[in-house]
This record gives structure tokens, C-alpha cells and sequence, in this order.
């Protein structure tokens, strides 16, 4: 190969050869709930005005993932489609209009856009979008209601504006993040929800100060992410809360500092809390997604001053179970969307700081598979027996027209 104009890097060079034309390549596909997932040959378009076509490098598994694979929300239920939301992967082609990205970037993708230009990016209080927030009954791309994905000519759906179990996928430029060259990309997929989730929940949301007391609802990947957060804040106590005791190991080294099983006790989580605490913890993050949880955990916040973040995702349609008289106690409550960060303007920060040990990545990866076994991965994650589960996506086109 000859030398290569200085603003082309190799990466960008190799996927030079693709732009402009339908991909033919490997996904996971999922044809209903509960399904095994089936790896297609599937056809991917060429981007349109305002989006981005990525070259998938690894991906992991959410548990909104699982909770869509189980068809919780009737809502959602619009198969076949392609799931999976953190990711990591190297631009292949813009679409018209974009200028922030170009052909070889190192991006992650992210569930809940930052244009950048309306009233809701522009302003400090906010991390969501007029037009591109997220949206999880949405299944094909917002410029003209269709998809870019399709098997054997019919329809594949995109799923929370990212679909990452696939080679490559087409996102709308909001959602794309520029990240550093040099940043791993199989451990930066995490910052696509999980980790900035939960960390970002502490910084962003609670705006946590140090020697705080804390108390963690759930050990999931999320929970931990939140028990990461609160330890770079200085958390003084971080209280962990879950029925599964086998969790309790890991999170010991996430930096939990002690632990409650609901089932050790005859009497509600709440009380347990306020008597280890004196009154109650600073601040209490609810990440089951559990509606009787969300209660105790509210009412293990201190009164007077106590904060209760809501991070697990509330499927059922049942209101908040709260007395409004509860909140003249003076504990708050409120909802956290991707930690408060706005993707664009602040991952590559957060990317940055965990380049350089501040956050601890490594921790939450407990297993790594190829795309190939993704059944296998969901099984673990349904199963409680792990984290992060990381695929490793063998991005490579099969076939091209166009």
C-alpha cells in the first residue's frame, strides 16, 4: 500500500472501500421473546442525512436488553429486530450533514442523543434531548421511519437508536460519541449505559459530596456502577442491598462497604438502615426496577435531607408508592437518565478519567464471548451469574452492492 494522504488513516482507508454501498454482513438477530437469537447474513444501508454508520468492535448486554429478549412491555414487542445498546466501534461512513465525525473515529453509541442545538441540550439543567432523548418504543430511524437493516428483504427493527449485536449498524449522529483514539475500545462499550449510568447518577444527579453515607438497592452491573461513583466521591459508608448473597463478594471489591439481605430480617430493609445509620442514609439509589423497593429505599434516606435516586427502569404501570405527606419529611426523590450526562459534550471526559484509573472498568467484565454466543451470554445474565458479559463482534463485510 502506498503512503496515505495525512488526514486518511489506515482505518479510515479500509472502510473507504464500503461508503456509499449496502453492507452484507452478521447479526444476531432476535425473530420474538424468549427466542434463541439468530446469527443473519443480514443487508445494512448506507447512512442517510445526519447519520453514522459504525463498524461494531465489541458489544455487552444490559439488562434492558434482557427485559425487551423477555417481552416485558408489550409496547416493545416489534420483532424481527436487533438489540444490544453498549458498544464501542470505529466510524465507517457519515451521512450528509454530519461534521463532527468522519471515517476511521474511535466512537461509542449512545441510547439518549445530545444534538447540541435545542433549548434542552443548551441548558445546564438537562441531559436530555428535544428530538433524539431516549426512546424505547421507537424501532426504526427518526429521519424517515424506516430501518436500515434487513434479511432476506424483509424488515429488521433497530432498538433504543443503537442496535450494537450486529456488524455494523446505522445510528442518527446524536447518538454517536467521539471518543479518544487511544482509549480501549473493549472496555470503553461500557460507557454506552451501565457504568455512566450508575457513576453519572452519583456525580451528576446527586452531586454527591465526600464523607456522604450511601445505600445501593441492587448489585447489578448498574448498582455497582453506582457503588464505583460513590467510591472516587468519598462516599464514607456505602451500603449494599440485595437478596443475592453470592453478589456480595464482588461487590466488596467495587467498594461496598457493607451489606443487608432483605431475607436475613423480619422486619422492612428501611428500619435496618436507619438503625445501622443513625436516621437514614445521605442518599439511597434505587437500581432494582422493583416498585415495593423503590419504597424502602426512599424511606431509608435520613429525614430533613435525605435524596432517593430512582436508576432501575419501572416497567410496571403502577404509581409511585408514596404518601405525598412523606415528602414534608424533607427527603427528596427523583429519576436519573443516563447519570445526567449529556453524551457528546461529556463521555469523552468520563473516557479520559477511566484512561487514566479513575474508574475502575475492568472490575465489571466478568465474562468474554464471540458474537457467536450470545445465547450463551444471556443465559448467564438471566441467570445472576454475571455482570458484564463482552462480545467480541468479528466486524468484517461479507458481501457488497450498491
Amino acid at each position: 500500500m502506498g503512503s496515505l494522504p495525512n488526514h486518511i488513516s489506515e482505518d479510515a482507508f479500509e472502510l473507504l472501500a464500503t461508503q456509499s454501498k449496502v453492507i452484507t454482513c452478521k447479526a444476531a438477530v432476535l425473530w420474538g421473546p424468549k427466542e434463541p437469537f439468530v446469527i443473519e447474513e443480514i443487508q445494512v444501508e448506507p447512512p442517510h442525512k445526519l447519520e453514522v454508520r459504525i463498524k461494531v468492535i465489541c458489544t455487552s448486554i444490559c439488562h434492558t436488553d434482557l427485559s425487551l429478549w423477555k417481552g416485558e412491555n408489550e409496547a416493545q414487542r416489534k420483532f424481527p429486530r436487533i438489540l444490544g445498546h453498549e458498544a464501542a466501534g470505529i466510524v465507517e461512513s457519515v451521512g450528509e450533514g454530519v461534521v463532527d465525525m468522519k471515517p476511521g473515529d474511535h466512537v461509542i453509541p449512545i441510547f439518549s442523543g445530545e444534538c447540541g442545538d435545542c433549548k434542552f441540550c443548551k441548558s445546564e439543567k438537562t441531559n436530555l434531548c428535544e428530538k433524539y432523548r431516549v426512546d424505547p418504543f421507537r424501532s426504526t430511524m427518526l429521519g424517515d421511519g424506516r430501518t436500515r437493516f434487513s434479511v432476506r428483504g424483509q424488515p429488521v427493527y433497530h432498538f433504543l437508536s443503537t442496535s450494537t449485536f450486529s456488524e455494523y449498524t446505522v445510528l442518527d449522529h446524536a447518538c454517536v460519541v467521539k471518543i479518544d483514539r487511544e482509549a480501549p475500545l473493549e472496555r470503553m462499550c461500557l460507557l454506552s449505559c451501565g457504568v455512566s449510568t450508575g457513576v453519572g447518577a452519583v456525580w451528576n444527579t446527586a452531586k454527591m459530596e465526600a464523607g456522604s453515607s450511601v445505600a445501593i438497592f441492587g448489585l447489578g452491573g448498574v448498582g455497582l456502577a453506582v457503588a464505583e461513583g460513590a467510591r472516587v466521591s468519598g462516599a464514607s459508608r456505602i451500603i449494599g442491598v440485595d437478596i443475592n448473597p453470592d453478589k456480595f463478594i464482588k461487590a466488596k471489591a467495587m467498594g461496598v462497604t457493607e451489606f443487608v439481605n432483605p431475607r436475613d430480617y423480619d422486619r422492612p430493609v428501611h428500619q435496618v438502615i436507619r438503625e445501622m445509620t443513625e436516621g437514614g442514609v445521605d442518599y439511597s439509589f434505587e437500581c432494582s426496577g422493583n416498585y415495593q423497593v423503590l419504597r424502602e429505599s426512599f424511606l431509608s434516606s435520613h429525614d430533613g435531607w435525605g435524596m432517593t435516586i430512582i436508576v432501575g427502569i419501572h416497567a410496571s404501570p403502577k404509581m409511585l408508592p408514596l404518601h405525598p405527606m412523606e415528602l414534608f419529611d424533607g427527603r427528596g426523590i427523583i429519576g436519573s437518565t443516563f447519570g445526567g450526562f449529556k453524551g457528546k459534550t461529556q463521555l469523552p471526559g468520563l473516557a479520559i478519567r477511566c484512561m487514566k484509573g479513575e474508574v475502575n472498568l475492568e472490575g465489571f467484565i466478568t465474562h468474554e464471548l464471540p458474537m457467536s454466543q450470545i445465547n450463551q451470554a444471556f443465559k448467564l445474565l438471566n441467570e445472576g451469574k454475571t455482570l458484564r458479559c463482552l462480545l467480541h463482534v468479528a466486524s468484517s463485510a461479507v458481501g457488497l452492492s450498491g
